[in-house]
């Protein structure tokens, strides 16, 4: 990365680059379907719900199928 600098770096990814390009591979990684949100969450350092507002702050659709539903679905009717 020729020419870049650390003021660079803070310039494109905040002022703690290290978090944020951990976040992005995090994201990266669940995107891919690599990992799942729990697990990329917990890679990120974040909560599941702080995870995904960063997911929809960045355009990133949720990974969650019709089958994951029904069985959350029948998981919370069971619990009632």
């Amino acid at each position: 990365m020729e020419g870049v600098t650390s003021t660079t770096l803070r310039e494109f990814l905040g002022p703690r680059p290290e978090r944020e390009l951990v976040l992005l591979a995090a994201i990266e990684l669940y995107r891919e379907g690599r990992l799942s949100l729990g697990k990329a969450a917990e890679f990120a350092g974040l909560s599941p719900r702080k995870f995904l507002y960063e997911l929809r702050k960045r355009d990133v659709p949720i990974n969650y199928t019709g089958e994951e539903a029904e069985a959350d679905i029948k998981t919370i009717e069971s619990l009632e």
